[in-house]
């Protein structure tokens, strides 16, 4: 009976069987490389052909790179060092490294001033990039950094990039207590903001026609082609014919916006702080200077070039191009037909054009249309265009992501009584930003490969001067791979770790709407 009981009892376990290894087959590396490379026949011979060619490139270029030589003046010693053999001059880059990173006219004393506000940037640029992990006490360096940086580089005295920043932050306070007002009050100043707008832009418009009859008949009378002649005859007329009734339009459209406070807001904003840089910003910073100077040796933009230049023009465009195409792109979503005619046609036209064209435009012609004797900067004239082209290209980036956002979110920032820029700053703009980030992305990191094309219009950027000052030079002279190697490595870094930041940020902000 005991026997029969006792084997009627289960047996329970009182210990854990140790976890085994799983298959070598099944793990780690083997297992990746069976997944992925040698999945089935057709990926096998594929891998096997890509294997062979990695092992064929690698063998033909590491005598290149192994007997490269480093130490030599001219091309002339490194051939004669090398005696026939296969190998690099990497000489050029001991020789001529200032040059491609600042340019032959930087001065070298002041080498210091770039590489601190690079070093800077990086740290100005963390709690932008991982506001998450930081704290937002921290955006004030971001905020701070443009102003230093120009400072650095530029050199001149601190207190004119000091009152800059002083007017934007006068302007962001116009902006909120526009934005604050009561709607009587601020109908009263959208009268007064709306016929000072209509009235200065159609001046505007008019001298503008002005200029366009101007060069046209300099067209006719040199004899060139006839169909440039028509174009700006028929451009000229057409804006003689609209400047009274664009500059009614946009006061009333001006008038109008009292209510929801968004166009007379920024409106009013623009009018403060274009008052401060035009009248208060030299003399304000001249007298400070002289009571308390704080200078360092100016540096002329001519002088600027070499990668210095390409990532001077990628961070300044980049970071003005964004906050343009975001302006860009709620004008095209606007209801009111004049400010979404202007941002469709200047979005189509910018985006319909070669940016070297417009390239060419700022080195020959932007300068005809300022005032006579002004001395309009040519890195200025440059960030201009290309700041242009690319908020073009961003504004269409972030209209998908204001199309993408449901119906539903702009019913209920009208139902919790937010006016147009409360919803459009609260809510609405941090979503579709959110959307855009990829493409936004995408447009940075073929803008900053785009900034070697100021090149053409004699800018010595690193290919400028790997075409001009390097190459034409009797030491360097047919020298190819070495440096645009250089040139690539470097572009290559950049825009690596912009598109690697791009995925973690995807990853984080969960973008992926699975």
């Amino acid at each position: 009976m005991s026997d029969t009981h006792a084997q009627s009892v289960a047996f329970v376990r009182e210990t854990e069987i140790p976890q085994q290894p799983p298959p070598m087959l099944e793990s780690g590396a083997v297992k990746w490389v069976r997944e992925n490379l040698f999945s089935g026949w057709f990926n096998t011979i594929m891998t096997l052909i890509a294997l062979y060619l990695v092992f064929k490139i690698l063998v033909g270029a590491a005598p290149w790179f192994y007997n490269g030589v480093w130490d030599a003046g001219s091309i002339r010693e490194c051939r004669d060092i090398l005696a026939g053999k296969t190998g690099a001059c990497f000489a050029v880059l001991v020789d001529r490294w200032d040059h491609l990173v600042f340019g032959f006219k930087y001065p070298q004393d002041a080498y210091w001033r770039p590489l601190i506000a690079f070093l800077l940037l990086l740290v100005a640029a963390a709690p932008a990039l991982f506001g998450k992990y930081l704290p937002r006490k921290m955006l004030i360096l971001t905020a701070i950094y443009p102003f230093v940086a120009f400072w650095l580089i530029w050199g001149g005295t601190l207190w004119l990039p000091v009152m800059v920043a002083a007017s934007i932050i006068a302007t962001a306070m116009v902006f909120r207590l526009v934005e604050g007002m009561a709607i009587s009050t601020r109908q009263i100043l959208a009268g007064a903001v709306g016929l000072v707008s209509g009235l200065g832009l159609a001046w505007l418009l008019f001298k503008g026609a002005g200029e366009l009859v101007f060069i046209a008949n300099n067209i006719g009378a040199s004899g060139l082609s006839i169909v440039p002649y028509i174009l700006f005859w028929a451009a000229g007329i057409f804006t003689y014919v609209c400047f009274i009734p664009m500059g009614i339009f946009v006061g009333y459209a001006i008038y109008q916006s009292a209510e929801d406070g968004g166009l007379v807001t920024i409106v009013t904003a623009l009018f403060a702080i274009y008052f401060m840089l035009a009248y208060l910003l030299g003399p304000v910073s001249g007298t400070l200077n002289s009571i308390i100077p704080l200078e360092l040796q100016a540096v002329p933009s001519r002088d600027m070039g070499g990668f210095m230049l390409c990532m001077i023009l990628g961070t300044v465009c980049v970071s003005l191009s964004v906050p343009l195409g975001i302006v860009l792109a709620l004008g095209r979503q606007s209801n009111m037909p004049l400010i979404k005619g202007v941002c469709v046609v200047f979005i189509e036209f910018v985006r319909g054009v070669p940016l070297i064209t417009l390239l060419f435009v700022a080195n020959v012609m932007l300068a005809y249309f300022m005032p006579p004797n002004s001395n309009f900067d040519l890195i200025l004239r440059v960030i201009i265009m290309i700041t242009m082209f690319s908020s073009a290209y961003i504004a269409e980036v972030i209209r998908g992501g204001l199309a993408a956002l449901p119906k539903g979110q702009y019913e209920a920032a009208d139902s919790l009584g937010l006016n147009y820029a409360q919803a459009t700053r609260l809510i609405i703009l941090p979503q579709a930003l959110k959307i855009s980030i990829p493409g936004i992305v995408n447009v940075a990191v073929g803008l900053f490969k785009d900034t070697t094309l100021v090149s053409v219009i004699s800018m010595f950027d690193i290919v400028g001067m790997i075409r001009g000052p390097i190459q034409q030079s009797t030491d360097w002279i047919s020298i190819y791979w070495e440096v645009y190697g250089f040139a690539a490595l470097l572009f290559f870094v950049v825009c690596y770790s912009i598109s690697q930041y791009s995925q973690w940020l995807e990853r984080q902000l969960q973008t992926d709407h699975h």
